[in-house]
Protein backbone atom coordinates (compact mmCIF):
# COMPACT_ATOMS: atom_id res chain seq x y z
CA UNK A 1 0.00 0.00 0.00
CA UNK A 2 1.60 3.20 -0.99
CA UNK A 3 -0.58 5.86 0.58
CA UNK A 4 1.19 8.87 -1.31
CA UNK A 5 0.96 6.91 -4.68
CA UNK A 6 -2.51 6.91 -3.83
CA UNK A 7 -2.69 10.49 -2.65
CA UNK A 8 -1.73 11.09 -6.20
CA UNK A 9 -4.35 9.37 -7.72
CA UNK A 10 -6.66 10.97 -5.54
CA UNK A 11 -4.79 14.77 -7.21
CA UNK A 12 -5.41 13.44 -10.50
CA UNK A 13 -9.31 13.10 -10.00
CA UNK A 14 -8.55 17.13 -8.45
CA UNK A 15 -7.22 18.03 -11.60
CA UNK A 16 -9.92 16.38 -13.76
CA UNK A 17 -12.58 17.93 -11.61
CA UNK A 18 -10.89 21.57 -12.52
CA UNK A 19 -11.09 20.61 -16.24
CA UNK A 20 -7.78 19.78 -16.95
CA UNK A 21 -7.13 16.21 -18.24
CA UNK A 22 -3.60 14.86 -17.40
CA UNK A 23 -1.81 11.24 -16.87
CA UNK A 24 -0.09 11.69 -14.04
CA UNK A 25 0.69 14.37 -11.13
CA UNK A 26 3.96 15.26 -9.62
CA UNK A 27 3.95 15.80 -5.89
CA UNK A 28 7.54 16.83 -4.83
CA UNK A 29 8.12 17.83 -1.06
CA UNK A 30 8.33 21.19 -0.49
CA UNK A 31 11.87 22.87 0.17
CA UNK A 32 9.69 25.75 1.71
CA UNK A 33 8.12 23.66 4.78
CA UNK A 34 6.80 27.15 5.64
CA UNK A 35 4.18 27.22 2.58
CA UNK A 36 4.02 23.55 3.07
CA UNK A 37 4.89 19.91 2.53
CA UNK A 38 4.38 19.25 -1.07
CA UNK A 39 4.17 21.42 -3.89
CA UNK A 40 2.82 20.47 -7.40
CA UNK A 41 4.42 22.47 -10.39
CA UNK A 42 2.51 20.60 -13.00
CA UNK A 43 0.56 24.14 -13.81
CA UNK A 44 3.53 25.43 -16.13
CA UNK A 45 3.26 22.28 -18.40
CA UNK A 46 -0.78 22.80 -18.81
CA UNK A 47 -0.70 25.90 -19.77
CA UNK A 48 0.65 25.90 -23.49
CA UNK A 49 -1.90 22.35 -23.73
CA UNK A 50 -5.27 24.88 -22.39
CA UNK A 51 -3.68 28.16 -23.70
CA UNK A 52 -3.96 29.81 -20.29
CA UNK A 53 -1.92 31.16 -17.52
CA UNK A 54 -0.23 28.64 -15.34
CA UNK A 55 -1.60 30.94 -12.43
CA UNK A 56 -5.03 30.64 -13.50
CA UNK A 57 -5.14 27.17 -13.49
CA UNK A 58 -3.22 26.46 -10.54
CA UNK A 59 -6.19 29.18 -9.10
CA UNK A 60 -9.02 26.71 -10.90
CA UNK A 61 -7.24 23.66 -8.91
CA UNK A 62 -6.61 25.12 -5.58
CA UNK A 63 -10.28 25.81 -5.42
CA UNK A 64 -10.97 21.96 -5.86
CA UNK A 65 -8.05 21.23 -3.10
CA UNK A 66 -9.84 23.33 -0.71
CA UNK A 67 -13.06 21.22 -0.99
CA UNK A 68 -11.04 18.24 0.19
CA UNK A 69 -10.38 18.05 3.73
CA UNK A 70 -7.03 15.92 3.29
CA UNK A 71 -5.56 19.25 1.97
CA UNK A 72 -4.47 22.75 4.48
CA UNK A 73 -2.81 25.59 3.81
CA UNK A 74 -3.26 25.11 -0.12
CA UNK A 75 -1.72 28.45 -1.29
CA UNK A 76 -0.46 29.41 -5.02
CA UNK A 77 3.61 30.97 -5.17
CA UNK A 78 5.47 32.18 -7.84
CA UNK A 79 3.82 31.88 -11.58
CA UNK A 80 1.47 29.06 -10.72
CA UNK A 81 3.24 26.60 -8.10
CA UNK A 82 0.48 24.88 -5.54
CA UNK A 83 1.78 24.52 -2.46
CA UNK A 84 -0.15 22.14 -0.06
CA UNK A 85 0.11 20.68 3.70
CA UNK A 86 -1.83 16.96 4.45
CA UNK A 87 -3.83 17.69 7.43
CA UNK A 88 -2.78 16.07 10.70
CA UNK A 89 -6.33 13.94 10.32
CA UNK A 90 -5.69 12.89 7.42
CA UNK A 91 -2.22 11.86 8.59
CA UNK A 92 -3.39 9.86 11.49
CA UNK A 93 -5.69 7.80 9.31
CA UNK A 94 -2.95 7.09 6.87
CA UNK A 95 0.01 5.98 9.17
CA UNK A 96 -2.98 3.59 11.56
CA UNK A 97 -3.52 1.61 8.49
CA UNK A 98 0.29 0.27 8.33
CA UNK A 99 1.05 0.88 12.54
CA UNK A 100 1.26 -3.11 13.31
CA UNK A 101 3.49 -3.11 10.24
CA UNK A 102 5.27 -1.53 8.14
CA UNK A 103 6.03 -3.48 5.36
CA UNK A 104 2.17 -2.93 4.45
CA UNK A 105 3.73 0.02 2.85
CA UNK A 106 5.99 -1.90 0.62
CA UNK A 107 5.30 -1.53 -3.25
CA UNK A 108 5.87 -5.23 -4.66
CA UNK A 109 7.06 -5.02 -7.81
CA UNK A 110 6.11 -7.64 -10.89
CA UNK A 111 8.39 -10.58 -9.54
CA UNK A 112 11.73 -11.40 -11.05
CA UNK A 113 14.20 -14.37 -10.97
CA UNK A 114 17.31 -12.21 -9.93
CA UNK A 115 21.32 -13.29 -9.94
CA UNK A 116 23.39 -10.75 -8.10
CA UNK A 117 26.89 -11.84 -9.07
CA UNK A 118 29.15 -9.17 -6.11
CA UNK A 119 31.97 -11.06 -4.63
CA UNK A 120 34.63 -11.60 -7.28
CA UNK A 121 36.90 -13.16 -4.53
CA UNK A 122 40.10 -14.29 -5.69
CA UNK A 123 41.23 -17.91 -4.21
CA UNK A 124 44.82 -18.02 -2.64
CA UNK A 125 44.91 -14.06 -1.95
CA UNK A 126 43.85 -12.26 0.73
CA UNK A 127 40.39 -10.47 0.49
CA UNK A 128 41.27 -6.22 0.15
CA UNK A 129 39.56 -3.46 0.50
CA UNK A 130 38.79 -3.37 -3.43
CA UNK A 131 36.16 -6.31 -1.99
CA UNK A 132 34.04 -4.58 0.29
CA UNK A 133 32.23 -1.98 -1.27
CA UNK A 134 31.33 -5.08 -4.01
CA UNK A 135 30.41 -7.07 -0.80
CA UNK A 136 28.37 -4.40 0.98
CA UNK A 137 26.65 -2.79 -1.66
CA UNK A 138 25.51 -6.56 -3.57
CA UNK A 139 24.32 -8.14 -0.69
CA UNK A 140 22.19 -4.99 0.49
CA UNK A 141 20.50 -4.70 -3.59
CA UNK A 142 19.84 -8.82 -2.77
CA UNK A 143 18.29 -7.76 0.43
CA UNK A 144 15.91 -5.02 -0.96
CA UNK A 145 15.09 -6.55 -4.13
CA UNK A 146 13.50 -9.42 -1.85
CA UNK A 147 11.57 -7.19 0.01
CA UNK A 148 10.05 -5.78 -3.27
CA UNK A 149 9.08 -8.90 -4.46
CA UNK A 150 11.82 -10.62 -6.26
CA UNK A 151 13.27 -13.83 -6.06
CA UNK A 152 17.15 -13.34 -5.86
CA UNK A 153 20.05 -15.63 -5.36
CA UNK A 154 23.41 -14.40 -4.63
CA UNK A 155 26.66 -16.09 -5.96
CA UNK A 156 30.57 -15.05 -4.54
CA UNK A 157 32.02 -16.03 -7.58
CA UNK A 158 35.22 -16.85 -6.90
CA UNK A 159 38.49 -16.22 -9.14
CA UNK A 160 39.57 -19.94 -9.27
CA UNK A 161 40.21 -20.87 -12.79
CA UNK A 162 43.09 -18.08 -13.82
CA UNK A 163 47.20 -17.70 -13.67
CA UNK A 164 47.39 -16.99 -10.02
CA UNK A 165 46.63 -20.19 -9.19
CA UNK A 166 49.69 -21.43 -11.86
CA UNK A 167 51.39 -19.22 -10.08
CA UNK A 168 50.70 -20.45 -6.61
CA UNK A 169 51.09 -23.98 -7.39
CA UNK A 170 54.51 -22.67 -8.97
CA UNK A 171 55.39 -21.03 -5.94
CA UNK A 172 54.40 -24.39 -3.81
CA UNK A 173 56.78 -26.81 -6.07
CA UNK A 174 59.59 -24.43 -5.47
CA UNK A 175 59.20 -24.62 -1.74
CA UNK A 176 58.01 -28.17 -1.39
CA UNK A 177 59.32 -29.80 -4.52
CA UNK A 178 58.71 -33.24 -2.48
CA UNK A 179 54.97 -33.37 -2.41
CA UNK A 180 53.48 -35.95 -4.61
CA UNK A 181 51.18 -33.61 -6.47
CA UNK A 182 54.30 -33.31 -8.19
CA UNK A 183 55.16 -36.85 -9.09
CA UNK A 184 53.73 -37.81 -12.35
CA UNK A 185 54.68 -41.86 -10.89
CA UNK A 186 52.45 -41.65 -7.98
CA UNK A 187 49.50 -43.72 -8.01
CA UNK A 188 47.91 -42.81 -4.07
CA UNK A 189 44.80 -41.12 -3.44
CA UNK A 190 45.93 -37.34 -3.41
CA UNK A 191 42.81 -36.42 -0.94
CA UNK A 192 44.61 -38.21 1.81
CA UNK A 193 47.93 -36.23 0.96
CA UNK A 194 48.47 -33.73 3.66
CA UNK A 195 49.09 -30.26 2.74
CA UNK A 196 51.69 -28.49 4.87
CA UNK A 197 50.18 -24.79 4.09
CA UNK A 198 47.43 -22.83 5.49
CA UNK A 199 45.76 -19.57 4.36
CA UNK A 200 47.90 -17.02 5.46
CA UNK A 201 50.78 -18.98 4.01
CA UNK A 202 48.54 -18.73 0.94
CA UNK A 203 48.61 -15.22 0.74
CA UNK A 204 51.72 -14.65 1.39
CA UNK A 205 52.71 -17.47 -1.32
CA UNK A 206 50.67 -15.52 -4.27
CA UNK A 207 52.50 -11.99 -3.97
CA UNK A 208 55.92 -13.45 -4.39
CA UNK A 209 55.12 -16.12 -7.06
CA UNK A 210 53.70 -13.25 -8.88
CA UNK A 211 56.40 -10.77 -8.17
CA UNK A 212 59.00 -13.81 -9.79
CA UNK A 213 56.64 -14.46 -12.56
CA UNK A 214 56.98 -11.05 -13.70
CA UNK A 215 60.92 -11.09 -13.28
CA UNK A 216 61.50 -14.55 -14.42
CA UNK A 217 60.18 -15.81 -18.01
CA UNK A 218 60.97 -19.41 -17.63
CA UNK A 219 59.13 -18.85 -13.70
CA UNK A 220 56.28 -17.25 -15.58
CA UNK A 221 56.04 -20.59 -18.17
CA UNK A 222 56.12 -22.99 -16.27
CA UNK A 223 53.30 -20.66 -14.37
CA UNK A 224 51.33 -21.05 -17.64
CA UNK A 225 52.07 -25.10 -18.19
CA UNK A 226 50.21 -25.82 -14.38
CA UNK A 227 47.54 -23.30 -15.47
CA UNK A 228 47.08 -25.67 -18.14
CA UNK A 229 47.11 -28.52 -16.46
CA UNK A 230 44.63 -27.28 -13.59
CA UNK A 231 41.79 -25.88 -16.50
CA UNK A 232 42.53 -29.58 -18.03
CA UNK A 233 42.05 -31.05 -15.17
CA UNK A 234 45.04 -33.13 -14.97
CA UNK A 235 46.42 -35.26 -12.38
CA UNK A 236 48.46 -33.85 -9.22
CA UNK A 237 48.22 -30.16 -10.08
CA UNK A 238 44.18 -30.28 -10.40
CA UNK A 239 44.41 -32.29 -7.22
CA UNK A 240 46.41 -29.54 -5.70
CA UNK A 241 44.57 -26.80 -6.86
CA UNK A 242 41.00 -28.25 -5.46
CA UNK A 243 42.87 -28.50 -1.81
CA UNK A 244 44.23 -24.62 -2.65
CA UNK A 245 40.84 -23.56 -3.51
CA UNK A 246 38.83 -25.44 0.05
CA UNK A 247 41.75 -24.11 2.15
CA UNK A 248 41.35 -20.71 0.74
CA UNK A 249 37.33 -20.48 0.33
CA UNK A 250 36.99 -21.70 4.57
CA UNK A 251 38.83 -18.49 5.17
CA UNK A 252 36.91 -16.21 2.60
CA UNK A 253 33.51 -17.00 3.86
CA UNK A 254 34.49 -16.32 7.40
CA UNK A 255 35.65 -12.60 6.37
CA UNK A 256 32.23 -12.49 4.43
CA UNK A 257 30.45 -13.57 7.32
CA UNK A 258 32.04 -11.05 9.28
CA UNK A 259 30.33 -8.62 7.31
CA UNK A 260 27.09 -10.23 7.47
CA UNK A 261 27.12 -11.38 3.43
CA UNK A 262 26.00 -14.33 2.79
CA UNK A 263 25.76 -15.82 -0.79
CA UNK A 264 23.13 -18.37 -2.20
CA UNK A 265 25.81 -19.69 -4.61
CA UNK A 266 29.67 -20.79 -3.66
CA UNK A 267 30.54 -20.75 -7.50
CA UNK A 268 33.70 -20.51 -9.03
CA UNK A 269 34.76 -19.97 -12.42
CA UNK A 270 35.73 -23.27 -12.50
CA UNK A 271 32.51 -24.80 -12.05
CA UNK A 272 31.30 -23.34 -15.27
CA UNK A 273 33.95 -25.58 -17.07
CA UNK A 274 31.48 -28.18 -17.58
CA UNK A 275 29.43 -25.99 -20.06
CA UNK A 276 31.99 -24.83 -22.51
CA UNK A 277 32.26 -28.19 -24.93
CA UNK A 278 28.79 -27.10 -25.29
CA UNK A 279 29.44 -23.25 -25.19
CA UNK A 280 32.22 -23.73 -27.87
CA UNK A 281 29.26 -25.57 -30.22
CA UNK A 282 27.31 -22.93 -29.74
CA UNK A 283 29.78 -20.88 -30.66
CA UNK A 284 30.82 -22.34 -33.82
CA UNK A 285 27.17 -23.22 -34.79
CA UNK A 286 27.06 -19.26 -34.63
CA UNK A 287 30.09 -18.79 -36.39
CA UNK A 288 31.20 -16.23 -33.88
CA UNK A 289 34.85 -17.00 -33.64
CA UNK A 290 37.65 -15.66 -35.49
CA UNK A 291 41.31 -16.95 -35.99
CA UNK A 292 43.83 -14.17 -34.74
CA UNK A 293 47.41 -14.85 -34.47
CA UNK A 294 46.46 -18.29 -33.00
CA UNK A 295 44.11 -17.56 -30.54
CA UNK A 296 40.49 -17.03 -31.12
CA UNK A 297 38.04 -13.74 -30.93
CA UNK A 298 34.47 -12.71 -31.04
CA UNK A 299 34.13 -9.21 -32.42
CA UNK A 300 31.34 -7.36 -30.57
CA UNK A 301 32.24 -3.39 -31.58
CA UNK A 302 28.75 -2.21 -32.65
CA UNK A 303 27.39 0.96 -35.18
CA UNK A 304 27.40 3.87 -33.20
CA UNK A 305 29.98 3.02 -30.57
CA UNK A 306 31.54 6.17 -28.64
CA UNK A 307 34.78 3.82 -27.92
CA UNK A 308 36.77 1.81 -29.24
CA UNK A 309 35.40 -2.29 -28.37
CA UNK A 310 38.06 -4.08 -29.34
CA UNK A 311 37.43 -7.80 -29.70
CA UNK A 312 36.80 -10.05 -26.98
CA UNK A 313 39.27 -13.08 -26.34
CA UNK A 314 37.51 -15.72 -26.22
CA UNK A 315 40.71 -18.72 -26.04
CA UNK A 316 44.18 -17.78 -25.97
CA UNK A 317 47.26 -18.77 -28.42
CA UNK A 318 48.49 -21.07 -25.48
CA UNK A 319 44.76 -23.20 -25.66
CA UNK A 320 43.86 -21.91 -22.21
CA UNK A 321 40.63 -19.84 -21.63
CA UNK A 322 40.26 -16.29 -20.68
CA UNK A 323 38.75 -14.80 -17.91
CA UNK A 324 36.35 -13.17 -20.53
CA UNK A 325 35.29 -16.85 -21.42
CA UNK A 326 34.56 -18.05 -17.50
CA UNK A 327 32.21 -14.93 -17.86
CA UNK A 328 30.78 -16.01 -20.75
CA UNK A 329 30.24 -19.81 -19.61
CA UNK A 330 28.94 -19.19 -16.37
CA UNK A 331 26.09 -16.83 -18.11
CA UNK A 332 25.25 -20.53 -19.92
CA UNK A 333 25.46 -21.96 -16.50
CA UNK A 334 23.28 -19.68 -15.26
CA UNK A 335 21.04 -20.14 -18.07
CA UNK A 336 20.74 -23.68 -17.87
CA UNK A 337 20.57 -23.88 -13.98
CA UNK A 338 18.44 -21.22 -13.19
CA UNK A 339 17.17 -19.47 -16.44
CA UNK A 340 17.39 -15.71 -14.45
CA UNK A 341 15.26 -12.68 -15.65
CA UNK A 342 18.10 -10.40 -15.36
CA UNK A 343 21.68 -10.82 -14.07
CA UNK A 344 23.35 -8.12 -11.93
CA UNK A 345 26.97 -7.80 -11.56
CA UNK A 346 28.13 -5.59 -8.48
CA UNK A 347 32.21 -4.63 -9.65
CA UNK A 348 34.67 -1.63 -9.81
CA UNK A 349 33.01 0.31 -12.80
CA UNK A 350 36.59 0.17 -14.02
CA UNK A 351 35.92 -3.54 -15.66
CA UNK A 352 32.95 -1.60 -17.41
CA UNK A 353 34.67 -2.59 -20.70
CA UNK A 354 35.15 -6.43 -19.65
CA UNK A 355 31.15 -6.68 -19.06
CA UNK A 356 30.65 -4.74 -22.25
CA UNK A 357 32.31 -7.55 -24.40
CA UNK A 358 31.10 -10.43 -22.23
CA UNK A 359 27.35 -9.32 -22.80
CA UNK A 360 27.77 -8.93 -26.10
CA UNK A 361 29.71 -12.17 -26.98
CA UNK A 362 26.70 -14.10 -25.00
CA UNK A 363 23.89 -12.27 -27.06
CA UNK A 364 25.34 -12.95 -30.33
CA UNK A 365 26.40 -16.73 -29.36
CA UNK A 366 22.49 -16.86 -28.65
CA UNK A 367 22.08 -19.10 -25.96
CA UNK A 368 20.64 -15.72 -23.73
CA UNK A 369 17.87 -13.83 -24.76
CA UNK A 370 17.95 -10.16 -25.42
CA UNK A 371 14.92 -9.72 -23.09
CA UNK A 372 17.36 -11.04 -20.48
CA UNK A 373 18.58 -7.94 -18.26
CA UNK A 374 22.48 -8.27 -18.46
CA UNK A 375 23.49 -5.18 -15.83
CA UNK A 376 26.99 -4.38 -14.75
CA UNK A 377 26.58 -2.28 -11.69
CA UNK A 378 29.84 0.24 -11.61
CA UNK A 379 31.27 0.37 -8.00
CA UNK A 380 33.13 3.27 -7.02
CA UNK A 381 36.69 3.29 -4.85
CA UNK A 382 37.86 3.44 -1.54
CA UNK A 383 40.40 6.05 -0.94
CA UNK A 384 42.62 7.15 1.07
CA UNK A 385 43.31 10.77 2.45
CA UNK A 386 45.29 11.18 -0.47
CA UNK A 387 42.61 10.32 -2.91
CA UNK A 388 43.64 7.62 -4.35
CA UNK A 389 42.95 3.81 -3.62
CA UNK A 390 43.54 2.94 -0.15
CA UNK A 391 46.83 1.24 0.89
CA UNK A 392 48.98 0.10 3.80
CA UNK A 393 51.99 2.43 4.48
CA UNK A 394 54.41 0.43 2.28
CA UNK A 395 51.73 1.06 -0.77
CA UNK A 396 50.50 -2.17 -0.94
CA UNK A 397 47.02 -3.12 -1.31
CA UNK A 398 45.33 -3.30 2.27
CA UNK A 399 43.69 -6.58 2.91
CA UNK A 400 40.02 -6.51 4.23
CA UNK A 401 40.93 -8.06 7.23
CA UNK A 402 43.21 -5.11 8.30
CA UNK A 403 40.71 -2.37 7.54
CA UNK A 404 38.14 -4.21 10.11
CA UNK A 405 40.89 -4.42 12.56
CA UNK A 406 41.56 -0.87 12.42
CA UNK A 407 37.61 0.60 13.07
CA UNK A 408 37.17 -1.77 15.90
CA UNK A 409 40.61 -0.26 17.16
CA UNK A 410 38.85 2.31 16.96
CA UNK A 411 35.40 2.11 18.16
CA UNK A 412 36.58 -0.38 21.14
CA UNK A 413 38.06 3.41 22.67
CA UNK A 414 34.53 4.75 22.20
CA UNK A 415 32.48 2.19 23.76
CA UNK A 416 30.48 3.53 27.09
CA UNK A 417 32.06 1.63 29.70
CA UNK A 418 28.79 2.93 32.00
CA UNK A 419 26.58 1.07 29.64
CA UNK A 420 29.09 -1.61 28.83
CA UNK A 421 30.55 -4.20 30.70
CA UNK A 422 34.52 -5.51 30.03
CA UNK A 423 33.25 -8.89 29.06
CA UNK A 424 30.53 -7.12 26.81
CA UNK A 425 33.08 -4.57 25.03
CA UNK A 426 34.82 -6.51 22.35
CA UNK A 427 31.88 -8.14 20.66
CA UNK A 428 29.68 -4.64 20.61
CA UNK A 429 32.98 -2.61 19.34
CA UNK A 430 33.07 -5.11 16.68
CA UNK A 431 29.46 -5.18 15.82
CA UNK A 432 29.62 -1.19 15.79
CA UNK A 433 32.59 -1.32 14.15
CA UNK A 434 31.50 -3.15 11.03
CA UNK A 435 28.13 -1.11 11.26
CA UNK A 436 30.66 2.00 10.78
CA UNK A 437 32.37 0.62 7.71
CA UNK A 438 29.37 -0.29 6.19
CA UNK A 439 27.52 2.63 6.76
CA UNK A 440 30.52 4.60 5.02
CA UNK A 441 29.89 2.59 1.90
CA UNK A 442 26.49 2.97 1.52
CA UNK A 443 26.46 6.92 1.97
CA UNK A 444 28.10 7.83 -1.55
CA UNK A 445 26.56 7.36 -4.93
CA UNK A 446 27.55 3.97 -5.55
CA UNK A 447 29.96 4.79 -8.82
CA UNK A 448 31.58 7.64 -6.90
CA UNK A 449 34.72 7.53 -4.81
CA UNK A 450 35.22 8.28 -1.29
CA UNK A 451 37.60 9.16 1.10
CA UNK A 452 38.00 6.98 4.34
CA UNK A 453 38.11 8.34 7.10
CA UNK A 454 38.15 5.86 10.50
CA UNK A 455 37.95 8.57 12.87
CA UNK A 456 35.16 10.11 11.16
CA UNK A 457 33.04 7.11 10.89
CA UNK A 458 33.06 5.54 13.97
CA UNK A 459 32.02 8.99 15.51
CA UNK A 460 28.39 8.35 17.23
CA UNK A 461 27.61 11.89 16.34
CA UNK A 462 27.10 12.82 12.43
CA UNK A 463 25.76 10.63 9.98
CA UNK A 464 27.46 7.28 10.27
CA UNK A 465 26.25 3.44 11.30
CA UNK A 466 27.28 4.26 15.42
CA UNK A 467 24.84 7.20 15.22
CA UNK A 468 22.23 5.33 13.46
CA UNK A 469 22.16 2.31 15.93
CA UNK A 470 22.46 4.68 18.73
CA UNK A 471 18.91 5.80 17.67
CA UNK A 472 17.71 2.29 17.19
CA UNK A 473 18.70 1.05 20.53
CA UNK A 474 17.56 4.21 21.87
CA UNK A 475 13.88 3.70 20.08
CA UNK A 476 14.57 -0.04 21.49
CA UNK A 477 15.36 1.35 25.75
CA UNK A 478 12.15 3.60 25.71
CA UNK A 479 9.66 1.07 24.43
CA UNK A 480 11.54 -1.53 26.97
CA UNK A 481 10.50 1.05 29.26
CA UNK A 482 7.28 1.03 28.70
CA UNK A 483 5.84 -2.31 28.78
CA UNK A 484 3.10 -1.47 30.45
CA UNK A 485 1.90 0.77 28.05
CA UNK A 486 -0.58 1.07 25.33
CA UNK A 487 1.43 1.44 21.92
CA UNK A 488 -0.56 -0.26 19.19
CA UNK A 489 -2.77 3.23 17.74
CA UNK A 490 -2.23 6.79 16.65
CA UNK A 491 -4.67 9.18 18.26
CA UNK A 492 -3.17 12.68 17.65
CA UNK A 493 -0.90 13.91 15.57
CA UNK A 494 1.41 16.93 16.76
CA UNK A 495 3.90 19.18 15.69
CA UNK A 496 6.60 17.07 17.22
CA UNK A 497 5.83 13.79 15.39
CA UNK A 498 4.10 15.15 12.05
CA UNK A 499 7.78 15.19 10.20
CA UNK A 500 7.86 11.13 11.10
CA UNK A 501 4.88 10.41 10.05
CA UNK A 502 5.24 12.25 6.61
CA UNK A 503 9.26 10.23 6.49
CA UNK A 504 6.90 7.11 7.38
CA UNK A 505 4.46 7.43 4.16
CA UNK A 506 8.16 8.03 1.75
CA UNK A 507 9.07 5.01 2.59
CA UNK A 508 7.77 2.70 -0.30
CA UNK A 509 9.19 5.28 -3.12
CA UNK A 510 12.69 5.36 -1.43
CA UNK A 511 13.07 2.01 -1.99
CA UNK A 512 11.86 1.51 -5.07
CA UNK A 513 14.09 4.53 -5.93
CA UNK A 514 16.73 2.62 -4.54
CA UNK A 515 16.50 -0.50 -6.52
CA UNK A 516 16.23 1.41 -9.44
CA UNK A 517 19.25 3.19 -9.29
CA UNK A 518 21.43 0.24 -8.04
CA UNK A 519 22.49 2.36 -4.98
CA UNK A 520 22.19 2.86 -1.10
CA UNK A 521 22.54 6.05 -0.93
CA UNK A 522 19.63 7.24 -0.49
CA UNK A 523 17.96 4.63 1.42
CA UNK A 524 20.99 5.35 4.14
CA UNK A 525 20.37 9.19 4.09
CA UNK A 526 16.68 8.22 4.95
CA UNK A 527 17.23 6.10 7.89
CA UNK A 528 19.45 8.86 9.10
CA UNK A 529 16.62 11.00 8.61
CA UNK A 530 14.01 8.76 10.49
CA UNK A 531 16.93 8.28 13.24
CA UNK A 532 17.46 12.44 13.37
CA UNK A 533 13.69 13.01 13.25
CA UNK A 534 13.03 10.63 16.65
CA UNK A 535 16.18 12.48 18.45
CA UNK A 536 14.76 15.60 17.60
CA UNK A 537 11.30 14.27 18.95
CA UNK A 538 12.48 12.42 21.84
CA UNK A 539 14.82 15.78 23.02
CA UNK A 540 11.73 17.61 23.06
CA UNK A 541 9.23 15.22 24.70
CA UNK A 542 8.60 13.03 28.20
CA UNK A 543 7.53 10.15 26.80
CA UNK A 544 6.62 7.93 29.77
CA UNK A 545 5.48 10.77 32.15
CA UNK A 546 3.01 12.05 29.74
CA UNK A 547 -0.12 12.47 31.64
CA UNK A 548 -2.78 12.40 28.31
CA UNK A 549 -2.82 8.62 28.16
CA UNK A 550 -3.94 9.35 24.32
CA UNK A 551 -1.18 11.51 23.69
CA UNK A 552 1.42 9.03 25.29
CA UNK A 553 0.30 5.68 23.40
CA UNK A 554 0.05 8.02 20.33
CA UNK A 555 4.20 9.00 20.61
CA UNK A 556 4.81 5.24 21.67
CA UNK A 557 3.02 3.54 18.77
CA UNK A 558 4.96 6.38 16.62
CA UNK A 559 8.16 5.21 18.52
CA UNK A 560 7.47 1.14 17.41
CA UNK A 561 6.54 2.38 13.95
CA UNK A 562 9.73 4.35 13.53
CA UNK A 563 11.79 1.00 15.50
CA UNK A 564 10.47 -1.15 12.92
CA UNK A 565 11.34 0.77 9.89
CA UNK A 566 14.82 1.20 11.13
CA UNK A 567 15.30 -1.92 12.30
CA UNK A 568 14.44 -2.96 9.06
CA UNK A 569 16.50 -0.84 6.82
CA UNK A 570 19.36 -2.26 8.61
CA UNK A 571 18.27 -5.64 7.99
CA UNK A 572 18.38 -4.75 4.46
CA UNK A 573 21.70 -3.02 4.30
CA UNK A 574 22.95 -6.37 6.57
CA UNK A 575 23.96 -4.13 9.55
CA UNK A 576 23.71 -5.98 12.63
CA UNK A 577 22.35 -4.02 15.89
CA UNK A 578 23.80 -4.64 19.16
CA UNK A 579 21.44 -5.11 22.63
CA UNK A 580 23.24 -1.63 23.90
CA UNK A 581 26.74 0.68 22.95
Amino acid sequence: MNILKELKEDLLNVFKSAGYDVDSVELKESDRKDLGDFQINDCMKLASTYHKNPREIAEDIKNELDKDDKFINVNIAGPGFINLTLSNEYLKKSINKIIDDPKKLIEKEEPKKIIIDYGGANVAKALHVGHLRTANIGEALKRLARIIGHDVIGDAHLGDYGRPLGLVEREIKERYPDLPFFDPNYQGDFSEVELPITNKDLEEIYPIASKKGKEDEEYLEDARVMTNAIQHHERGYYDLWKKIVDISKADIKKVYEELNVNFELWNGESDAMEYFDELNELAEKAGVLVESNGAKVIEVAEEGDKIDIPPLLYIKSNNTVSYETTDIATLLQRKREIDPDEVLYVVDFRQALHFTQAFRSAYKIGFIDKSVNLEHIGIGTMNGKDGKPFKTRDGGVLPLKSLIDEAYNETIKRINNDKVTKEEAPEIAKTVAIAAVKFADFLPYRETDYIFDISKFTDIEGKTGPYVLYSTIRMKSLLNNATDMNKDKIYKIDDTTKDMALLVLDLPNVLTRSLKARSLNELADYLYSICSSFNTFYAKNKVLTETDEEQRTSWLAMTKLLYDISTMILDILAIKVPEKM
